[in-house]
């Protein structure tokens, strides 16, 4: 099979602007591209965008050039712009089929080469000049659109599933509101508190927010296994992605004296990235958080389902976003407001019977997260197969 330059594989698409307002609703940032995924799911900003972005058409690859460990790559699904922390790739239909480019892109075969070439400590960046120079074997067109139908008919079947999953989240959410109420209304006027008052102080302090020194882990530090190191791009649709993150071993954990989370904290993002959420899991004894990330150890009367799920309301992200002020070009949290954020407790006994049809829901995701699994291994292996 011929080996070819990427230069001649792909087109970068360099041409910028400066946003307006109407480019608010359709903007594609980083944080809207989930790793290992083609599909862009959510896009826009609720505060202004700021320097001049990439120009995006509808088809185009966004590529995440910026902590390239992260694997982002997905198909721009409208015209817009996209972060300049991103590379626009298009395809060179002479060397490589259309329909065959998106996953080529998206491929270890690719992404672990181009990872090899990325530079920088803390966000590890690729850099058009390097990435240019890389060679690829493909096969001839013929073959390539052959894989292509095997792959797309792979990734329908993967998406209808995500969208069985996404139905999953939304009954969750109209029975909270059943439940519950809408919290903008309260209409059963329950109790309502301070965020503070209801988790344990000691442990929403977070000693990696500038104030308590200790450093961030640099890429030399990863480990392929070990203790968890989450950041905010590792929050993905409710849960906390341990594929898409980095490890560290406890030694260096301990001495990096960083935030720490353990099984049942709700961890929720506050910073660039605001309001993804999840619940730590059992799988680790603990894990390391960023600071772009908050974790709530709950007291007595409080569940925490009912808590992510409250996190997860249109009611509660609004809240955040009136208060998000702007570190640098980005949106943040501190600690003190989050404290202040209203929360809205309801009864125990009322808490607790809907964490129990939340817990019947996860069940009912859990053949469907395997059989997405088991999809995008068959997807690896094809790229495997035919590539390099």
């Amino acid at each position: 099979m011929p080996k070819y330059r990427f230069e001649d594989i792909a087109f970068n698409i360099t041409k910028k602007r400066k946003p307006t307002s109407h480019d608010m609703k359709t903007y594609i940032g980083l944080e809207h591209l989930d790793s290992g995924s083609l599909s862009v799911t959510r896009w826009g900003s609720n505060v202004p965008i700021k320097g001049d972005k990439l120009l995006m058409q509808k088809g185009d690859i966004l590529f995440g050039k910026r902590n390239a460990y992260l694997r982002r790559a997905a198909i721009a699904p409208h015209d817009g712009l996209f972060s300049a922390h991103g590379m626009i790739l298009r395809p060179n239909e002479e060397v490589i089929s259309r329909k065959l480019f998106p996953f080529f892109i998206c491929s270890d075969y690719f992404f672990d080469a181009a990872i090899r070439i990325s530079v920088g400590s803390l966000s590890p960046t690729i850099n058009w000049s390097a990435l240019k120079e890389l060679e690829f074997i493909l096969p001839n067109m013929y073959e390539q659109e052959k894989l292509a139908e095997l792959l797309w008919a792979a990734n329908d079947t993967k998406e209808a599933y995500k969208k069985l999953l996404y139905l999953t989240d939304e009954l969750v959410k109209s029975q909270f509101i059943e439940m519950f109420g809408d919290p903008n209304k309260n209409p059963f006027n329950w109790d309502n508190y301070p965020v503070g008052e209801w988790i344990k102080r000691d442990f929403i302090e977070r000693p990696m927010d500038g104030n308590h020194g200790g450093k961030h882990p640099r890429a030399t530090d990863y480990v392929s296994s070990g203790v968890p190191f989450i950041m905010a791009n590792n929050l993905i649709n409710g849960r906390i992605d341990y594929h898409s993150c980095n490890y560290l071993t406890e030694p260096q954990a301990n001495s990096l004296d960083k935030g720490f989370a353990k099984a049942g904290d709700v961890l929720i993002t506050h910073k660039g990235t605001i309001g993804r959420t999840a619940i730590v899991d059992n799988k680790f004894d603990f894990i390391m958080l960023t600071p772009q990330v908050t974790y709530y150890r709950i007291l007595k009367g409080l569940n925490n389902i009912y808590l992510k799920a409250y996190f997860d309301s249109d009611y509660f992200q609004t809240e955040m976003f009136k208060i998000a002020g702007s570190g640098t070009t980005r949106a943040y949290i501190g600690i003190t407001a989050q404290k202040k954020l209203p929360l809205i407790v309801p009864p125990i006994e009322l808490q607790n019977k809907f964490a129990d049809f939340v817990q019947q829901s996860d069940e009912s995701k859990f053949e469907l997260k395997q059989n997405i699994d088991n999809l995008e291994t068959t997807i690896k292996a094809l790229m495997m197969q035919n590539l390099g």
